[in-house]
């Protein structure tokens, strides 16, 4: 029998992590390929309020449930990276900690890995999110795939199992902007969509915010792909082209018509738009080089405070 790892990272969840546990149980139970093989590692991103003290009672009762709290709020994928590294499953299963996610059909994800996929992602009819929400995951899928090379018919989501080497090929990467989606697209080309229900959230709101999806966007764009560099290189190129065009239709016009006004508006505008562009080429190439400084610097992915189940000897740091 194979074991199985739920990954959960809780952010503010107090109220709603409990029951994604229970179901998780109830699900494992039904399952006759999981049975009693299964472990659940909750990974409390530094919320401000009882979550932590939550999921340290869920592990302290349940030998199944290991929990981890992190000293400060990393983000959710360097949540998960910290959650990935503990797991000791065959499959490990994503989920959320709000129980829109269902637990209860991990079943469909399990058995699309066992029919030969390396990793499974949930796809939703109709996502039950808010109207920001969505909108920010619209983004996400069409960032991931201009910059990260994803298949125009693959819908990538926090929900999705994959097989144990994919996982382990993920933590081979110690930079301090983990981004999931790039990680497990670069280890694996067989990647399937299974369809499961979405539910809508019954209690609190989405801890994504608007800074907090720009930061996960820039992971995306900086961490795994030069295409931002390299279409600066194309604008750039572009801009200067259209420069001397105008340079020489300038001129030619001058001869032609020798009375003709100088714009100065025209040039201050063209001016203003090709220095706006050279300052925006340059604070991209700049957070290229920041990243890059931060992660010389080994600065780490998160940092690990306290820790509850049957852990053993823990590092605190990654």
């Amino acid at each position: 029998m194979n074991m199985l790892s739920f990954v959960i990272p809780c952010y503010r969840s107090a109220k709603t992590v409990g029951g994604v546990v229970d179901e998780i149980r109830e699900t494992c139970r039904r399952l006759e390929s999981v049975g009693d093989a299964y472990e659940v590692i909750l990974v409390n991103d530094g919320s401000g309020d009882d979550t932590w003290e939550t999921i340290r009672q869920l592990a302290e009762s349940d030998a199944h449930i290991r929990s981890y709290d992190l000293a400060r709020n990393f983000g959710q994928h360097a949540a998960l990276m910290a959650g990935l590294a503990r797991t000791k499953g065959d499959i490990v299963i994503c989920l959320d900690d709000d129980g829109q996610t269902p637990a209860d059909e991990a079943g469909k994800l399990i058995e699309a890995v066992n029919a030969g996929a390396d990793v499974a992602y949930a796809r939703y009819a109709s996502k039950k999110h808010s109207l920001f929400r969505n909108f920010g995951s619209f983004l996400n899928e069409k960032m991931a795939g201009a910059m990260l090379g994803k298949p125009k018919e693959l819908t990538v989501s926090s929900y999705f199992a994959a097989r144990r080497f994919v996982i382990d090929e993920v933590l081979r990467y110690e930079g301090p902007y983990p981004y999931l989606i790039g990680l497990v697209l670069r280890s694996t080309n067989r990647i399937v969509n299974v369809e499961v229900n979405h539910r809508r959230r019954e209690v609190g709101q989405s801890g994504y915010t608007l800074p907090k999806l720009i930061g996960l966007w820039m992971n995306g764009f900086t961490a795994f792909s030069i295409k931002p560099l390299r279409a600066a290189t194309l604008a750039g190129s572009l801009f200067a082209i259209l420069g001397f065009a105008y340079g020489i239709y300038t001129v030619i016009k001058k001869f032609v018509i020798p009375d003709v006004p100088v714009g100065f508006s025209a040039l201050m505008s063209a001016v203003m738009f090709i220095g706006g562009m050279l300052m925006l080429m340059l604070g991209m190439i700049g957070e290229y080089l920041g990243r890059l400084y931060i992660s010389q610097n080994r600065n780490p992915q998160y940092v690990i405070r306290d820790f509850a189940g049957d852990t053993g000897a823990e590092s605190t740091d990654a």
